[in-house]
């Protein structure tokens, strides 16, 4: 394997940090990663990053020791994670976003001995226990010469089988799960792949969140290959902001979830123009969309990917053609060392053309849960003939040239907009409300296009709990996409026949809502609203600014809008469908609204107030701030 100090003629497969450090001593003025207006180049890169490492060996990072990220997506996001490496430390990427007890609990279950990141996000969101700021400019001076000599003890970099991440998934006991994932299978995930089209010369867009496992192809997909990373540093990028992000990079490569890509397709967004190569995943791919886009863009190169994250990013891929959206899209073939295994409930291969459960091989497995020995061999287990597997839990079927289908899940877990979410972990959380006695999960799906986590929770003697101080509550602890976009309150939960909670017939519950507290079609909480609240608000009448915003929300959100004091979350709406809203506003309104005011003032009458100060801005009559809080907000 080569070092940094001793380039090959051939990069090794084997360690992100020997790649980086091999482009960087062949093309060390090639762009490595824009971010704004500032760049790194390649040599800039290793420099910065080797400097950072020294830097964290003096404060005592060693090899193995778990170090938590806690960084605004930015270019010392990319310095930060390949000098973690260096020093030798795995890396546990934290989502500012996320609530400060889950980033505890995260960063428990992980072992973190370390939290590095932005200053200012250290004070306000870091877990408890030691912190490092790291610096406002990357570190530039030159390493110390044992640091990088040949044959020093971090010269080579972190070991091929040593684990790079652990990045967690949803747990179906409300714990949740760290999964590792080797260094040895991302450098085999992203080197030189057969599976897209990747150059040197190509801008790959990272907008993931960290914790996310899309951003591992984003960043590493582009730096192992020579190629740049765009940094998108909006933190809650709108279409129009991604639009203008690929735009102005020249970004030829990007990864959008599924749920996304479908809201890009709708409008025909121009994002796709500059493109040749879009990767999605985290659903099954609507073949309408895809016709759409290809017909439009027909020089896309449009791939479908499919793994979770302990299959590291992707097990299978399939590039989609004008053919395949006649019928059911495919998740393709296993590709870049993964095998997939179509196996029945005894563990024998079905025939082709039959259903039956996934089950992934090959060398890039994850390394299993962190701390969770029993649970790693429950879902990893060793066969005879095949090594070690993966047991996927979804349902697929084989046709006879390999390629794969997606039928489902053999079990309760669910995807909504690209997280993998297992519905125990917040019934789990909603149990432990007082006003609670017992809660289920699913997803509603009210248009093919769009995915909504819902909650029924049963009431414990007292007070009927109101739904939208559950789901205060729920934010506080969980991050947001595992916060059910709508919660009712029902008087007992329908059983099956085994006397399990029967997940098909809560749908029939969602036309239930009523006056015992679950949330109304109109947004209103349904509880008594006697107390002056909004919710005893009368209907309308809304003025034209209002009426502008209500038709948009309407079309949206799939019912019909007609309070001032309708509150957009209330109403199901969540992030995805807010990117559409605010998409529709700049269209029809000509008015930029960001995804912070949007959460900012999420009512009807909040966003008119927004929508008429930015109007009266552009036309010179008083400077842009937020509106006053009239409206409860």
């Amino acid at each position: 394997m080569p070092t940094e100090s001793t380039p090959s003629s051939e990069p090794a497969p084997t360690g992100l940090p020997a790649l980086v450090a091999w482009h960087a001593e062949r093309t060390p003025d090639a762009l490595a990663v824009a971010d704004g207006d500032s760049t790194l180049t390649y040599a800039q890169l290793a420099r910065a990053a080797r400097a950072l490492a020294g830097h964290l060996r003096r404060r005592g990072v060693r090899r193995g020791d778990a170090v938590a990220l806690l960084t605004p997506r930015s270019a010392r996001t990319v310095i930060a994670q390949l000098a973690l490496w260096w020093a030798g430390a795995v890396c546990v990427p934290l989502d500012p976003a996320h609530p400060r007890p889950r980033s505890e609990a995260l960063a428990a279950e992980a072992g973190v001995t370390l939290t590095v990141g932005d200053a200012k996000l250290l004070e306000s969101a870091a877990p408890a226990g030691p912190t490092l700021a790291l610096p406002d400019e990357p570190h530039t001076e030159e390493p110390q010469p044992d640091e990088v000599r040949a044959g020093g003890p971090q010269a080579a970099g972190p070991l091929p089988d040593a684990a790079a991440f652990i990045m967690f998934t949803s747990g179906s006991t409300g714990r949740p799960k760290g999964v590792a994932i080797a260094h040895r299978a991302i450098a085999e995930l992203v080197s030189a792949p057969a599976y897209l089209t990747l150059t040197p010369r190509d801008r790959v867009l990272f907008h993931s969140p960290l914790t996310f496992d899309a951003s591992t192809f984003e960043v590493w997909s582009a730096l192992a290959n020579g190629a740049a990373v765009v940094v998108c540093t909006v933190e809650r990028p709108s279409l129009e902001d991604l639009a203008q992000e690929v735009e102005r990079h020249g970004v030829t490569v990007a990864f959008f979830t599924t749920a996304l890509f479908h809201q890009l397709a709708v409008r025909r967004s121009r994002i796709f123009a500059p493109l040749r190569t879009v990767v999605v995943g985290g659903e099954a791919l609507a073949a309408h969309h895809a016709r759409e886009v290809l017909q439009a863009f027909p020089w896309l190169e449009l791939i479908n990917g499919y793994g979770p994250t302990e299959t590291t990013t992707f097990a299978t891929a399939h590039r989609v053609t004008a053919a395949d959206c006649a019928g059911q899209i495919p998740i393709g073939r296993p590709l870049a060392g993964a095998t997939a295994h179509v196996l029945d409930e005894a563990g024998r291969p079905v025939p082709d053309g039959e259903w039956g459960e996934l089950w992934v091989g090959g060398s890039r497995l994850s390394l299993g849960y962190t701390g969770r020995p029993e649970l790693t061999a429950e879902r990893f287990t060793t066969h005879p003939e095949w090594g070690r597997l993966y047991r996927t839990g979804d349902v697929v079927s084989r046709r006879p040239d390999g390629v794969l289908d997606f039928h489902g899940r053999t079990d309760d877990q669910v995807k909504v907009r690209g997280f993998r979410i297992e519905p125990q972990e917040v019934e789990y959380a909603l149990r432990e409300q007082p006003e609670v006695a017992d809660a289920a999960v699913t997803v509603h799906r009210p248009s093919p296009d769009d995915a909504r986590l819902v909650a029924f929770v049963v009431a414990a003697p007292g007070p009927v709990p109101r739904p939208d101080a559950l789901r205060d509550r729920l934010a506080a602890a969980l991050p947001a996409h595992l916060v059910p976009d709508e919660l009712t309150v029902v008087a007992d939960l329908p059983l099956n026949a085994s006397g399990k909670v029967d997940r098909r017939a809560l749908a029939d519950l969602l036309t239930a809502n009523g006056p015992d507290g679950s949330v109304g079609s109109d947004g209103s909480s349904g509880a008594d609203a006697s107390d002056g609240s909004p919710a005893s608000a009368p209907d309308g009448p809304l003025t034209p600014l209002e009426q502008a915003v209500a038709d948009v929300w309407s079309r949206s959100l799939g019912c019909d809008v007609t309070r001032p004091d309708a509150d957009f979350l209330a109403l199901g709406g969540h992030s995805l469908l807010a990117l559409a809203v605010t998409d529709d506003l700049r269209e029809e309104l000509g008015v930029e609204l960001s995804l912070a005011d949007f959460f900012g003032f999420p009512t009807v009458a909040g966003q008119a107030a927004l929508v008429e100060r930015a109007l009266l801005a552009a036309h010179g009559d008083l400077h842009p701030h937020a509106p006053e809080d009239t409206d409860g907000h």
